[in-house]
């Protein structure tokens, strides 16, 4: 078809020099779309090169700890993918002795590999003629085709499929993927696409009927929970310091963080004093506390924006297996922490 040849040679002279499309070997696949959910390449690029580097093979990856992982994935966000990364290597290195599922349907399987990811690994790996379909995809077929079906319903998952796999070249599928993905995160981007210059302003539906700004069509909203973390940097008598793991489900699973005081709001010292003495710390001599940043760090997650204050709990006593300022770093921290302990303690990166 002729879209399909257009957006192809637009992709040939256009695309991007990225890694794991010089390689079909389906682990650097697998890490790359991992890592590509919900990031922008930019910022997964250098996490590519990390992990390829200390685990070239499923093997490597699987004998690691989950710190190792996390450690490494530190910065990249959703951490779950991470953990759910690290149990798919091992999965694949024991139990398929080392060799990845070749087709769609297998690799769907795999935890953590959804219908999007799935598709890239079959198609880029195996050549399976399965589309990828996301953003990019949703934002460019809907404007080229003119479909006002909503994107966040399942039913119009499957319709974009459906119109996604007629179009694609069955010889070729791989380079059809490709080609739609890198044509909406280059040229028909979400705000402002520089339509003037498209290979398809004769022929997009969108642009002739001035709707580039209103599709995809996506009714349902997400709501955003707002949450008020207090964390408190305990400084004993050796200039030691304690931190904990989260273990309970949520956000920033089996990361480590400084013992966290949750409030409903943001509040001042007192508050916090009494909570500290009272409640956090009871055992403990307190002899000083103090609000280490003027300002309340806000950090934006897709599902919950946090208002972290930290604070500085100086104690008389030594801190039973308390960690000296060199000590942290060693550990995997949510960024926003470990940004915070980065500038406060002066380590080294």
């Amino acid at each position: 078809m002729n879209f399909s040849n257009i957006l192809i040679k637009w992709y040939l002279q256009n695309k991007r020099d990225l890694p794991w499309r010089k390689t079909t070997n389906p682990y650097h696949i697998w890490l790359s779309e991992i890592m590509l959910q919900q990031t922008r390449v930019a910022q997964g690029t250098p996490y590519f090169f990390a992990f390829t580097e200390e685990f070239p093979t499923v093997f490597d990856l699987a004998n690691a700890s989950e710190e190792q992982v996390l450690k490494l994935w530190q910065g990249l966000g959703y951490y779950s993918r991470a953990r759910n990364l690290h149990k798919t290597a091992q999965y694949v290195a024991n139990d398929l002795k080392g060799v990845f599922p070749d087709a769609y349907k297998e690799l769907l399987k795999l935890k953590g590999v959804g219908e999007y990811t799935a598709a890239a690994i079959a198609s880029f790996s195996y050549n399976e003629a399965v589309p990828v379909v996301d953003g990019n995809v949703f934002r460019v077929l809907s404007r080229y085709f003119d479909v006002e079906s909503d994107i966040s319903l399942p039913a119009t998952k499957k319709e974009f499929t459906e119109l996604a796999h007629e179009l694609m070249p069955k010889d070729n599928p791989a380079i059809f993927n490709q080609a739609i993905m890198e044509f909406g995160a280059l040229q028909c981007v979400p705000k402002s696409p520089d339509c003037p210059v498209c290979v398809f302003n004769d022929s997009c539906a969108a642009l002739q009927k001035k709707k580039v700004a209103v599709l995809p069509v996506k009714s349902k909203k997400l709501k955003v929970t707002n949450r008020f973390f207090n964390y408190l940097i305990l400084e004993d008598v050796l200039g030691n310091t304690s931190i904990q793991k989260r273990t309970a489900k949520g956000i920033w699973h089996n990361l480590y963080e400084f013992p966290l005081l949750e409030t409903t709001e943001i509040v001042g010292f007192d508050v916090v004093s009494k909570a500290v003495q009272n409640d956090v710390f009871p055992s403990y001599s307190i002899l000083s506390i103090e609000e280490c940043i003027e300002t309340t760090v806000i950090h934006k997650l897709s599902h919950q924006h946090l208002h972290i204050q930290f604070w500085k709990v100086k104690i008389a006593e030594v801190i039973e297996s308390g960690l000296n300022t060199s000590e942290l770093k060693t550990f995997p921290f949510p960024i926003v922490i470990y940004n915070f302990i980065e500038k406060k303690f002066e380590l080294e990166v």
